[in-house]
C-alpha cells in the first residue's frame, strides 16, 4: 500500500491504524535549527483529539505525542522528525460483527477488492484517526511558517445546512474555539449544534463546509505548470478522508459570474502592483499573489450511523441489513478544522522551503 507520503522538500509519511498499537508520522525535510518541543505539537493534537464534546466520538484518548528522533536539546537536527501517539482506548470487539460486512460509505469494500484484506477494526488506515500523523506533521510546518509571519487558521462555515455569516479574520481567530462546532458566528453555532443533536437522536449524521485561511503568504509560491500552489492545496485537502470537494477563492461561484465580476482589478499600492479584490483566493496562474489564501472544503456526513442500511455479507454473499455500532462522530467538520489547517501548512512549508525562503541559510540561519 503505497501513497502514505505527501510533499516534496518538506514531506510527511503517516503510519498506524485506528486500533493498532500506535499511530504517528515521520517528517522529512525539516531544516536544522528549528526550536521544537512536544508541547508545540500537543496543542494541535489536543484540538483534534476525540471525546471533547457532544459533537465528537466518545472514544477517550489523551493522544499524547512523543518525539522519537530529529530533535536534540529542543532543536531540530535536520534529520527526520519521528513522532508517535499510542492507542489506549480502542474497543476492537465492537467491530467483530462486521468483519465480513463492508459498511456503506466507508472504504471497506474498495480496500477489500484492491488488497484482498482490510483492517475491520475501526477502518484501519481509512479511519479518521489516521489524521493524528497529519496534525503532528502540520504542527511542525506551522512552527516553520510562523518564522516567516505566515498564519494558518480554519473554521466551520456551514453545518447541516446552517450557514455562518461572513466575518473578519480577527473575529474568526477570536471566536472559533469558543463553540464546540468551531463556528466563529455564535448565533449560527447554536443552530448548528441543534442540527447535530437532532441527527444524533435520529441515528444519523450531518456534513458541512470548512474554510481554511492563510495570511502572510509571500508573492511567488508555486510552480507552473504541474507544481501549481492551488493544485497542491487541492491535492492535500482531497487526501483527507471525508472531503468530497475543494474550492479556492470564489470557487464554484465563478461559474455564475462574468469576467468583469470575477477578475481582480490591479492597483498601485506603495509602488507595487497588487489585486484590489481577492476572488482568486490568493493564487493566480498557480502562483501566490500575496493576498490571503482562501480555501473551502466540503465534508460529507459521517458514514458510520446507527440507522439500518443495506450491505452484503461477503462470507455468505447475501444481501443483509446492517446497523453500525461503536463510537462515532455525529459530524466531522468541527474536528476537521485542525486537520485542514495542518495540510495547508504542510503545502505552504513545502513551497517555502522549495523557494529558498525557509532553510538553514534563510530564516533559520
Amino acid at each position: 500500500m503505497p501513497g502514505n507520503t505527501f510533499g516534496h522538500s518538506f514531506r510527511i509519511t503517516t503510519w498506524g491504524e485506528s486500533h493498532g498499537k500506535a499511530l504517528g508520522v515521520v517528517v522529512d525535510g525539516v531544516p536544522a535549527g528549528l526550536k521544537l518541543s512536544e508541547a508545540d505539537v500537543q496543542k494541535d493534537l489536543d484540538r483534534r483529539r476525540p471525546g471533547q464534546s457532544e459533537v465528537s466520538t466518545p472514544r477517550s484518548e489523551s493522544d499524547t505525542v512523543e518525539i522519537l528522533s530529529g530533535v536534540l536539546e529542543g532543536v531540530t537536527t535536520g534529520m527526520p522528525v519521528s513522532m508517535l501517539v499510542w492507542n489506549k482506548n480502542a474497543r476492537s470487539d465492537a467491530y467483530d460483527y462486521i468483519k465480513d460486512i463492508p459498511r456503506p460509505g466507508h472504504a471497506d469494500l474498495s480496500y477489500s477488492v484492491k488488497y484482498g484484506i482490510r483492517d475491520h477494526r475501526g477502518g484501519g488506515r481509512s479511519s479518521g484517526r489516521e489524521t493524528i500523523g497529519r496534525v503532528a506533521g502540520g504542527a511542525v510546518a506551522k512552527k516553520l511558517l510562523s518564522l516567516a509571519g505566515i498564519e494558518v487558521f480554519a473554521h466551520v462555515i456551514e453545518l447541516g445546512g446552517v450557514k455562518a455569516k461572513q466575518l473578519s479574520f480577527d473575529e474568526i481567530r477570536t471566536n472559533v474555539e469558543k463553540t464546540v462546532v468551531r463556528c466563529a458566528d455564535p448565533q449560527a453555532a447554536e443552530k448548528m449544534l441543534e442540527q447535530v443533536n437532532a441527527a444524533r437522536l435520529e441515528g444519523d449524521s450531518i456534513g458541512g463546509i470548512v474554510e481554511i485561511i492563510a495570511t502572510g503568504v509571500p508573492v511567488g509560491l508555486g510552480e507552473p505548470v504541474f507544481g501549481k500552489l492551488d493544485a497542491d492545496i487541492a491535492c492535500a485537502m482531497m487526501g483527507i478522508g471525508a472531503v468530497k470537494g475543494v474550492e479556492i477563492g470564489a470557487g464554484f461561484e465563478c461559474s455564475q459570474m462574468k469576467g468583469s465580476q470575477m477578475n481582480d482589478p490591479l492597483i498601485l499600492e506603495n509602488d507595487h502592483v497588487v489585486p484590489r479584490t481577492n476572488n482568486a483566493g490568493g493564487i493566480t496562474g498557480g502562483i501566490s499573489t500575496g493576498l490571503p489564501i482562501i480555501c473551502r472544503i466540503a465534508v460529507k456526513p459521517t458514514p458510520s450511523i446507527s440507522k439500518t442500511q443495506k450491505s452484503v455479507d461477503m462470507a455468505s454473499m447475501k444481501e443483509i441489513d446492517v446497523e453500525i455500532h461503536g463510537r462515532h462522530d455525529p459530524t466531522i467538520p468541527p474536528r476537521m478544522v485542525p486537520v485542514a489547517e495542518s495540510m495547508m501548512a504542510v503545502v505552504l512549508a513545502d513551497h517555502m522551503i522549495r523557494s529558498g525562503r525557509i532553510g538553514p541559510d534563510s530564516l533559520l540561519g
